[in-house]
């Protein structure tokens, strides 16, 4: 892609302070280094039965369990890209790491719920500074087709670990490892954390802004501030009641960000370089990126949490088998994922038209499945549609990236990063959220859950049409 991220506004690239080119092998340390935040978002889902068993918790203290963990990786992403920058982005990786692999033990060996929720919070910050290392890394040490072909990687790596989560969530759930349970699904992460920590140590190169900026505290706190009341209240209201704290919380949620958008810009007039820059979205990339990524993400999120639910509560799968009905969709999402880069050099944008129109069948074939069988619905049933989804996120997920990435200077890798995966973990948590608080409402009110599925799959093919229409603002040749 060569216009679309371009701009007269744009400032001018400088090279990074250390320009070492990025190896295969610390391409690969980085991939494992961020498959494990990603993977952890979603690997809780099939547990959440067992973890409210064992430690006695309700609907709330379980939904705090996936919110904790999503809103603080939401809300700290961009800081942490703003330290990488400053600090050194292979530093802050392994005391990201570190801290990750550590929570994660904290997790699996929690007491209580309310234990375990204070550790997914920190489990979730630590994701939050290593993430943004990543991207901003890949971006930092490669360019053009080398640039692409990570990036790419990246976002197959990324939604096969969104899926897999909950396959690998089932199986350790199932295979209750010398008894742990679910505790099995946070220690998993301490060999596989040590590994990446090593890997990374010695492969990945060291990268920093040259023009490192000071933390912008008061756009810290403003950002931090807008996530939570908005992310925090639509993950807790419904199973609390929507008590008055909630409403109170999406009242001060528009103010915020207003607050903060005024900050950011005075600060960037002012010659300053603010937590998220207003003249990023001066790039067409970021701007279309970030529009096409923002819905397909809430639909992703969502559809997700509403499927763990689905077919353990609703179908009575176990874990195992609630995870492994998902194997259609990790197989074709990898598949499409390897695919879709050269079929884009091929084709341009004409591939993620077709990938946004799949899509949207595989919405409508899970719909006509769930209302046709419910309940009576197998694993051989869904595999159509799931296997139809699977190849429709596979070739969108890395193209979304490819486009908001591909010409930003690389001195703005590290905000630009941050930026990214900010858009992209609050809509998934937006999604966990709000299609999960949909999906539970209309089955409390209907007491039928094949039809709250299908009325749910219905707000879903909403947002795939969104993503759809957006689509065609993308040029030709990508």
């Amino acid at each position: 892609m060569t216009d679309i991220a371009s701009s007269p506004t744009a400032p001018p690239s400088t090279a990074p302070s250390n320009p070492s080119s990025l190896s295969g092998a610390g391409l690969f340390a980085l991939l494992t280094c961020a498959s494990l935040p990603i993977l952890d978002f979603f690997i809780v889902n099939v547990a959440l039965p067992s973890m409210g068993r064992e430690l006695r918790a309700g609907p709330a203290l379980l939904e705090l369990v996936v919110a904790g963990y999503g809103v603080a990786f939401a809300v700290l992403l961009v800081l942490g890209g703003r330290l990488g920058d400053t600090f050194g982005r292979r530093k802050l990786l392994l005391i990201a790491m570190t801290a990750f692999t550590l929570s994660s033990l904290a997790c699996g060996l929690a007491p209580t719920a309310e234990v375990l929720v204070a550790a997914r919070i920190v489990q979730g910050a630590s994701a939050a500074l290593l993430n943004p290392q990543v991207l901003a890394t890949i971006a930092a040490t490669t360019s053009g087709d080398r640039r692409n072909r990570a990036v790419s990687l990246y976002g197959a790596m990324a939604g096969v670990a969104m899926v897999v989560g909950q396959i690998v969530g089932g199986l350790l759930v199932a295979a209750d490892l010398a008894g742990t349970s679910w505790r099995a699904v946070f220690l998993v992460n301490g060999p596989i954390g040590l590994l990446g920590f090593l890997l990374a140590w010695r492969t990945v190169p060291d990268t920093k802004s040259d023009r490192p900026a000071p933390i912008d505290a008061a756009g810290t706190v403003l950002l931090a501030v807008a996530l939570t009341a908005l992310l925090v209240p639509l993950s807790e209201g419904r199973a609390a009641g929507w008590p008055l704290w909630s409403w109170i919380c999406l009242a001060i949620c528009p103010l915020a960000t207003i607050a903060f958008l005024r900050i950011e810009r005075r600060k960037e007039e002012a010659g300053q370089l603010p937590l998220l820059p207003p003249s990023l979205f001066g790039f067409a990339g970021v701007r279309i990126g970030i529009g096409l990524m923002a819905p397909f993400m809430i639909a992703f999120g969502g559809f997700m949490f509403v499927m763990a639910i689905a077919l353990q509560q609703g179908l009575r799968f176990g874990p195992v088998q609630a995870g492994l009905t998902l194997a259609p969709l990790a197989v074709t999402h990898l598949a499409a994922s390897l695919i879709g880069p050269r079929l884009v050099s091929r084709f341009g944008s004409r591939v993620i038209h077709v990938a946004a129109s799949i899509h949207l069948v595989a919405v409508v074939v899970l719909g006509v499945t769930v209302l046709r069988g419910w309940p009576n619905v197998t694993a051989l049933d869904l595999a159509p549609g799931l296997a139809l989804w699977g190849i429709a996120s596979g070739s969108q997920i890395p193209m979304f990236l490819r486009i908001v990435l591909a010409d930003l200077p690389r001195d703005r890798a590290g905000v630009g990063s941050g930026a990214l995966i900010t858009f992209q973990q609050a809509s998934l948590a937006l999604g966990a959220a709000v299609i999960g608080t949909l999906f539970l409402s209309l089955e409390a009110a209907q007491g039928d859950p094949g039809k709250a599925m299908a009325e749910t799959l219905a707000a879903l093919a909403a947002l795939v049409i969104l993503t759809l229409t957006i689509s065609t603002r993308l040029p030709r040749r990508l």
